[in-house]
C-alpha cells in the first residue's frame, strides 16, 4: 500500500476531531481557532493525497484548504479582539478573502482534468457561499453553506474525481466531509428544544 496514502488517512483522523468538535461550539471566537487547525491537517491531507494519487486532481483542494486555514485563523484573531476596528477590519479581511477565492478558484479550476472541471467549479461555489456563511451571524448560515459544500468535497475523494494512481477512493477524506454533516446534524438535535440559546452565543462582533 502507498505510503502517502497511509500518510493520509492518519491525518484524515486528526482532522475529523477538529472538524466535528468546531460545530458543536457555540462560541464564534473558539469556533474559528478549532475548524482553523482542523484545516491546517485537512491542508496536509490533500497534499498526501495527492502524492499518492496524482497531485493535479488535488490541487484545487490544496488551496481550498490552505486558504481556509489561514482565514479561519485570522478570522479567530479578529473576533477575540472584538472592537469596533476589529469588525472593520474582519469585513474588509472577508471582501479581501472572496476576491483570492474567485481568482484562486477560477486559475484551479481551470488548470484541473476537463473530466472534472465541472466538479471543481461547483467546489467553488460552494467554498464561496460558506466563506460568507461563516461570517454572517448566527448558526444556520455557516451550518447550512458547510452542509453543501461538505457534500462537494466529499465527491472529490471517490473515482469521480480521483483519476489515476492505485486507489480509486479515499475513504478518509469521505469520513471527513461526512463528520461535518453529521456534526451539523447533532448540533441541532442537541438545540431542539433550544434553539435561541444556540443562536444567542453565535453571532459575530
Amino acid at each position: 500500500m502507498n505510503t502517502w496514502f497511509i500518510i493520509a488517512q492518519v491525518l484524515g483522523v486528526i482532522t475529523i476531531g477538529f472538524e466535528f468538535a468546531s460545530y458543536q461550539i457555540k462560541d464564534k471566537t473558539r469556533y474559528f481557532l478549532v475548524t482553523g487547525i482542523g484545516s491546517f491537517f485537512w491542508a496536509l491531507m490533500f497534499v498526501a493525497i495527492g502524492l499518492a494519487t496524482g497531485m493535479s486532481t488535488q490541487l484545487s483542494l490544496i488551496v481550498a484548504a490552505t486558504y481556509s486555514t489561514i482565514r479561519n485563523l485570522v478570522f479567530f484573531g479578529i473576533f477575540k479582539k472584538n472592537t469596533p476596528q476589529s469588525k472593520e477590519i474582519g469585513l474588509n479581511f472577508l471582501l479581501f478573502m472572496i476576491l483570492v477565492a474567485l481568482v484562486a478558484g477560477t486559475i484551479t479550476v481551470l488548470n484541473a482534468p476537463a473530466e472534472v472541471r465541472w466538479l471543481h467549479a461547483l467546489g467553488m461555489v460552494t467554498a464561496l457561499a460558506f466563506v460568507i456563511g461563516q461570517y454572517l451571524p448566527g448558526v444556520h448560515y455557516v451550518r447550512i453553506t458547510v452542509v453543501f459544500y461538505a457534500v462537494v468535497v466529499l465527491l472529490t475523494q471517490t473515482p469521480i474525481n480521483i483519476l489515476y494512481g492505485d486507489f480509486r477512493w479515499n475513504i478518509m477524506g469521505i469520513a471527513i466531509e461526512s463528520a461535518k454533516i453529521i456534526s451539523v446534524a447533532v448540533f441541532y438535535a442537541r438545540y431542539a428544544n433550544q434553539p435561541k440559546q444556540a443562536q444567542l452565543v453565535f453571532a459575530k462582533p
